[in-house]
């Protein structure tokens, strides 16, 4: 059979023995071997004795226990063999052997780690773990491992690959590290030794008297903090030829240098071929752009698609002359094959997303996201999210997506800064989506195959896009995706989780942490959908663990006594990442390796019974629980508190508190407390039947040896009464009704639940559809007293449509407790539509014309503006007034200059205009540039409209300051 390396030719013969363990390397002596450059060829052997190079082998013969290989050249070097054209030694490739042949060895590791945040849709999850589980992390069985000292800071993402064949010192599940004074450094991963099995200096493959790259060089020292910069963004591993790909800065002769470096993962020696020198140009309407290497800097995670590496550029921290830039190169041949730039002709729109790598769909599509700098549409493109594509030797932007309000981001530092999450398939109208978020914190989804562009017309949120929620994230850092679920994180906020629902976000948020002064990149850790951990590091100096369903604690590495977890001073946004039962978090100086402790003699603390609860329960009511708490562990427990539930299921997971618990004394090994408490049903509780559960140390106060036996349930179940509250009728609305009109509204509310309701209100909405989602609230609601089952309640009230409701036909709907004030067995059945639809008329007025304004403006000056008025909307318009504006672009934002001067607009019937002249009045304070003239009907918003953003226009020509 045979085998196509991604480059250059080889001639080898195996043999293979029984249980497929590695043997050792013969070396053949006859040179004669037939071997094509661009192929490698494999004989397996029926015993350990050499063939004859080229000899064929009988397929009939089963294959035996030993490899061994054929050699083209006499020179042998570790881990090496030859290539067949002019016997130059290459290496050999013992991670693709470990694929091929060894695939029944079992081995207890199981995730690699090639990439930043292991994918390259960069939804940092690492799905297969199954060691580290929230009943493990805390700070009785979780804690620092080992600290593995390295020559430099650690900015960069460690990676990881089980299994790896290390000449002479065997199989090891190693973890990569790469440091600012541009080394690399493989260590075991499960082993204490502070030794690396390898370590490699890229100055050695450097030019003589090369150093890493002094920061006051770079001009960043005091943004970073760093002293040096050598490799700063997160290499990829290609696990297939056992290559490791890097981006290396280097000083050499006054003069900073870029390489794309390529190592052999299992000696760290740099292959045939490599390094390469980074340089580009990119040219645009005949203007060249060039890269400069003093001004730039590889921060991002480098990118393995397509058979190409992907590195992305930007602004070495203090916006000197620099561009974003995206540069290709051909994994078999380390050629460049494509160059983009950010901002060709101009400067900044930085590509640096604080570290995270540069994303890539399943088709190959390239996202990254820009930094601040000048826009221009289509070639320019700062402050925006960008889709690239790899077309043979070249690539290409092909969609982007640019905010609304992008100058304002730009000019106060809220730029696009951190990496773009591919989401898998979505139900919905668009299947291909990806999110977006910047340092303001806003969400973006946005639809893959059409991302929107720029909306030159949108004033307060960008239409065009899937969703976007505006300070839904407070920005900072990049969201994982994890079961369905973004979780975003944000200095001085909350870890925030948010639920999509076909192809949707779910606002509110599912779940929210305490707030964290300054988190990183955060990851998640899980087996499947089960068992999620997020980790992440709390204001440079903490690692946190939390459960990712709750967003609760499960542990901070402050915990533990005496200091035993604390983390050194960390690097610049410094991040974790987790494999296998370990946590690998870089430093200044060092690598930290987290994991399970050694189990010492611990307590052990679990209930051995508890009592029935009774048949049936009322929602807020009360009875009692008598219960058992032993101690089977080999230590004593200090004091603990036992709490109960109700859970639908016999386990812990989604249960409802009950308010109540029970004080435990310290209890020795062996030793038991039982006592009796009354606990009350939460309002809210939904009606159903559960479980009752009591759950020992219900704080999580005692450390122990096992936390997953805690709690015990009842052998009976109780059922838990509420009232149901729907609207059973609803009167029609009119035909029609106007903007600020009123009409009456009938409906009746029933209790169909099994339990009494509170006195309760219901509220009227106008919906598009029949259901509340997106409705408009109207003015008028209906008391409703409190209900007994199946009792009803019926009444008349007087609505009015809200001003500034869209013109449009509605349902009309009656919601009961629109207050929400009464815990309800069913809150999703509370409204109730009509039968019949309303069409809202109002009033929408519109600037038809605006005259140019001069060619030049003074300071101070005046100057006449004409411009007429049009009620296009379906009602009359009152009284209203023009104001007049200078902005840069054609359409209204928060940079467009008012000026002095304005013109009243009396009360306009449909269809009727008023045109009018007025003065207006440049201000002395007025920037220097080039501005468009735009006059905005009602701009002091007197008027309710069935259309708020359609209100300005802008001269046809521009004036001059």
């Amino acid at each position: 059979m045979q085998y196509r390396l991604p480059r250059r030719g080889y001639s080898m013969r195996l043999t293979m023995a029984k249980g497929g363990m590695f043997g050792g390397w013969q070396r053949c002596t006859h040179k004669s071997i037939n071997c094509q450059p661009g192929k490698m060829l494999f004989w397996f052997a029926p015993t350990a004795e050499e063939f004859a190079c080229g000899q064929s082998w009988n397929s009939n013969v089963a294959p035996t226990r030993e490899i061994t290989t054929e050699l083209a050249a006499a020179k042998w070097r570790p881990a090496s063999f030859a290539f067949c054209a002019n016997f130059r030694i290459v290496r050999f490739l013992s991670v693709l052997l470990l694929t091929l042949f060894f695939a029944r060895v079992h081995l207890l590791a199981q995730t690699s780690v090639t990439t930043w945040h292991y994918d390259n849709a960069r939804t940092s999850a690492n799905t297969s773990e199954t060691v580290l589980t929230p009943s493990n992390v805390n700070s009785a069985s979780f804690g620092k491992l080992t600290t593995l000292p390295v020559d430099g800071f650690v900015v960069a993402n460690p990676l990881y690959l089980p299994g790896v064949n290390v000449l002479g010192q065997g199989v090891h599940n190693i973890v990569y590290v790469a440091t600012l004074h541009d080394s690399v450094y493989a260590f075991d991963a499960d082993s204490t030794n502070k030794s690396p099995l390898w370590m490699t200096s890229i100055l050695n493959y450097s030019p003589a008297g090369a150093t890493s790259v002094p920061s006051s060089v770079k001009k960043d020292s005091n943004t970073t903090g760093w002293t040096e910069v050598g490799i700063v963004s997160t290499p990829v591993i290609d696990p297939t030829t056992g290559t490791l790909y890097l981006v290396a800065e280097t000083y050499e002769n006054g003069s900073v240098v870029h390489r794309l470096h390529a190592l052999d993962v299992t000696s760290g020696v740099e292959i045939p071929g490599g390094p390469i020198t980074i340089a580009a140009t990119f040219t645009l309407n005949g203007v060249t752009t060039t890269f400069t290497d003093l001004y730039q800097m590889n921060r991002p995670g480098l990118l393995l698609a397509n058979g190409h590496i992907y590195i992305g550029f930007g602004s070495n921290c203090c916006n000197d002359y620099s561009q974003g830039w995206v540069l290709s190169y051909n994994e078999a041949t380390l050629q460049q094959e494509g160059a983009y730039t950010t901002e060709p002709g101009k400067t900044l729109a930085s590509i640096w997303q604080k570290g995270a790598g540069i994303s890539a769909d399943s088709s190959g599509n390239i996202y990254a996201e820009t930094g601040e700098g000048y826009y221009a549409a289509g070639t320019n493109l700062s402050t925006s999210v960008l889709k690239l594509s790899q077309s043979g030797s070249a690539l290409a932007l092909t969609d982007w997506f640019t905010p609304y309000n992008y100058q304002y981001l730009s000019q106060h530092d809220l730029d696009l800064a951190n990496g773009v999450v591919i989401l898998p398939d979505q139900p919905g109208p668009y299947p291909h989506e990806l999110v977006a978020v910047g340092k303001q914190g806003t969400i973006y989804l946005l639809n893959r195959d059409n991302m929107g562009k720029l909306c030159s017309t949108c004033t307060a949120g960008d239409t065009q896009i899937v969703e976007e929620i505006p300070l839904g994230s407070h920005g900072n850092t990049t969201p994982v995706y994890w079961n369905n679920i973004l979780y975003f994180s944000a200095a001085s906020n909350p870890v925030t989780a948010y639920t999509l629902n076909n192809g949707a976000l779910v606002i509110p948020a599912s779940a929210q942490s305490a707030a964290l002064p300054g988190p990183s990149h955060a990851v998640i850790t899980a087996s499947g959908n089960s068992n999620g951990i997020l980790w992440v590091i709390n204001g440079g100096k903490t690692l946190f663990a939390m459960d990712a369903i709750r967003l609760s604690t499960l542990y901070n590495s402050d915990q533990a006594a005496n200091g035993r977890d604390a983390l050194p001073p960390l690097a610049h946004f410094a991040t974790p990442i987790a494999a296998d039962g370990k946590v690998f978090v870089g430093t200044q100086n060092s690598l930290i390796v987290y994991g399970l402790l050694p189990l010492p003699n611990l307590t052990d603390l679990t209930e051995t019974s508890v009592t029935n609860p009774p048949a049936t329960v009322l929602d807020g009511s009360s009875f009692s629980i008598s219960d058992t708490v032993q101690n089977i562990g080999s230590a004593a427990a200090a004091a603990s508190t036992t709490r109960y539930y109700l859970s639908t299921t016999t386990s812990k997971s989604g249960a409802r508190l009950l308010t109540g618990s029970r004080a435990v004394p310290s209890l020795a090994p062996s030793a038991s407390s039982s006592g009796t408490v009354t606990v009350t049903v939460s309002a809210g509780t939904a009606g159903g039947t559960y479980f009752l559960l009591a759950c020992a140390d219900g704080a999580f106060v005692v450390p122990e040896i096992n936390e997953s036996n805690n709690c015990k349930a009842s052998a009976a179940q109780v059922t838990v009464s509420s009232p149901d509250l729907v609207e059973t009728a609803v009167s029609d609305p009119p035909i029609t009704v106007t903007l600020g009109g009123t009409f009456s509204v009938s409906d009746t509310v029933q209790n169909i639940g099994s339990a009494a309701a509170a006195a309760s209100t219901t509220r009227y909405y106008l919906s598009t559809t029949t259901s509340k989602s997106g409705a408009r609230l109207l003015t008028g609601s209906r008391a409703v007293p409190s209900l007994a089952p199946s009792a009803s309640s019926s009444g008349t009230v007087t609505v009015t449509v809200s001003a500034g409701s869209a013109g449009g036909t509605y349902f009309l709907l009656a919601c009961a407790d629109g207050a929400f004030v009464v815990p309800e067995i069913n809150e999703s059945n509370n409204c109730k539509a009509s039968a019949a639809q309303v069409t809202v008329s109002g009033p929408d007025l519109v600037e038809t014309a605006v005259s140019d304004p001069p060619t030049t403006v003074t300071l101070g000056g005046t100057f006449s503006v004409s411009d007429t008025v049009q009620n296009i909307g379906s009602a009359a318009a009152a009284a209203s007034t023009t104001r007049y504006y200078l902005s840069t672009t054609t359409s209204k934002s928060a940079s467009s200059i008012l000026l002095t001067g304005s013109r009243s607009v009396p009360s306009l019937a449909s269809a009727a205009t008023s045109s009018g002249n007025a003065s207006v009045t440049v201000p002395s304070t007025l920037p220097s540039g080039r501005y468009f003239l735009l006059a905005c009907s009602d701009d002091t918003k007197l008027v309710s409209e069935t259309n708020e953003t359609n209100n300005c226009k802008a001269s046809a020509t521009t004036t001059m300051h």
